[in-house]
C-alpha cells in the first residue's frame, strides 16, 4: 500500500510592506466590483525581477507599476488608466504588462509611458487579459479571465506567435489565472482560479493542444493563482485562498508547502535573488512581499528573441 508522505511545512518571511505614503485608502471601480466595495488601498500582482535585481509589481485597482529595490526601497514607476495584473520584461527597459481593463499594454520603464501592445481581436475586446510567459522560441502564452467561473466555464488561453499570429487555444476554462511553462516547454500548466485547480496543457509540435487535463486540486474559498516552475520542474502554486504556496512534485504531490501569515493572500511568484533561489510571493490583500528560500533555483524567464 502505498502511503503519500505529509509535505514539510515552512513559513514564508516578510521582504517589504508598501509604505503607507503610497497606499490609497478609498473605494476604486475595481474593489467595488471585486473587493465587494470594500476600501481596498492596493492590490499587488505580477511580480517580475529586472537584470539589476529589482523587483516590479502592479497594483491593479489603481493602476499603477510600482519598483522594489535589493533593500525593500519602493518606487511608483507609472500610474495610468488601467487594471495592470501580470507582467514580464520584452527588454531590458521595457514591461508588457496583462491589462484587465485595456489588453496588453507596454511599459517603457525610464519614461513610465505605457502605450498598447494588443488591445483587440479582430476588432473584439478580451474579457479580461490576466496572466502570461514567452517560451524560448518567442512565443507569448497569455490568459483571458475576465469573470468567468464555474457557472461561466468561457475563459481563454491565447498564443501570441512572433510572427503577430494570434491563436485561440482554449475557451472553455472556468477563470484561467497563472501560466507555467515546463523546463522542455511541452507543457503549460495552467492555473484555473474558480475551480480550484491547476490543468496540464501539453503543447503538440504542430502547434495545437489535446489532452488536456487536470494535473492538481486544490481547496478553499479562492483557488490556484501564479504559477512558477524551478529547474527540477516541480511547480509551485499561490493559493490566496489559503495563505499558500504549493510546491508540487511530478506526481502534483504537495511536497513542501509554504505559508504566510494568517490572512495572507498569496496571488504571484516570482523567482530572484542570487541563483534564482529566493521565491518572492506577493500578499495582494496586505500590499506586503513575502519570500522564502528554495533548494532548487527558479527557470530563467524567456524575452521575445
Amino acid at each position: 500500500m502505498f502511503l503519500l508522505q505529509a509535505p514539510e511545512v515552512r513559513e514564508l518571511e516578510l521582504f517589504t510592506s508598501m509604505p503607507e505614503p503610497l497606499r490609497r485608502r478609498q473605494r476604486s471601480a475595481w474593489a467595488d466590483a471585486n473587493r465587494g466595495g470594500a476600501v481596498t488601498d492596493s492590490f499587488l500582482e505580477g511580480p517580475v525581477f529586472d537584470d539589476a535585481g529589482n523587483l516590479y509589481v502592479t497594483d491593479i485597482p489603481w493602476g499603477r507599476i510600482l519598483r522594489i529595490d535589493a533593500q525593500g526601497a519602493w518606487t511608483l514607476v507609472a500610474e495610468y488608466d488601467g487594471e495592470p495584473n501580470g507582467m514580464k520584461f520584452l527588454d531590458a527597459g521595457t514591461l508588457l504588462i496583462t491589462d484587465y481593463k485595456n489588453g496588453l499594454m507596454r511599459l517603457d520603464v525610464a519614461s513610465g509611458k505605457v502605450t498598447p501592445y494588443l488591445e483587440r481581436r479582430n476588432s473584439e475586446r478580451f474579457k479580461g487579459v490576466n496572466d502570461l510567459i514567452f517560451d524560448s522560441a518567442g512565443n507569448l502564452y497569455f490568459t483571458d479571465q475576465g469573470q468567468s467561473g464555474l457557472h461561466d466555464p468561457s475563459g481563454r488561453l491565447y498564443r501570441l506567435r512572433p510572427s503577430g499570429q494570434l491563436d485561440l487555444l482554449l475557451a472553455n476554462v472556468p477563470s484561467p489565472n497563472g501560466v507555467a511553462l515546463s523546463p522542455d516547454e511541452r507543457v503549460l500548466y495552467l492555473a484555473v482560479t474558480r475551480g480550484n485547480c491547476v490543468w496540464r496543457v501539453p503543447l503538440l509540435p504542430d502547434g495545437s493542444v489535446a489532452k488536456v487535463g487536470q494535473f492538481f486540486t486544490s481547496h478553499g474559498p479562492s483557488g490556484p493563482d501564479g504559477l512558477a516552475v524551478d529547474a527540477e520542474g516541480r511547480v509551485l502554486v499561490a493559493n490566496p485562498g489559503l495563505g499558500y504556496v504549493w510546491v508540487l512534485n511530478g506526481r502534483a504531490e504537495p511536497v513542501l508547502v509554504l505559508r504566510g501569515a494568517p490572512g495572507s493572500s498569496t496571488t504571484n511568484l516570482a523567482f530572484g535573488g542570487e541563483g534564482r533561489r529566493q521565491l518572492y510571493v506577493t500578499d495582494s490583500t496586505h500590499g506586503r512581499i513575502l519570500r522564502a528560500a528554495l533548494d532548487a533555483p527558479g527557470l530563467a524567464l524567456h524575452r521575445p528573441r
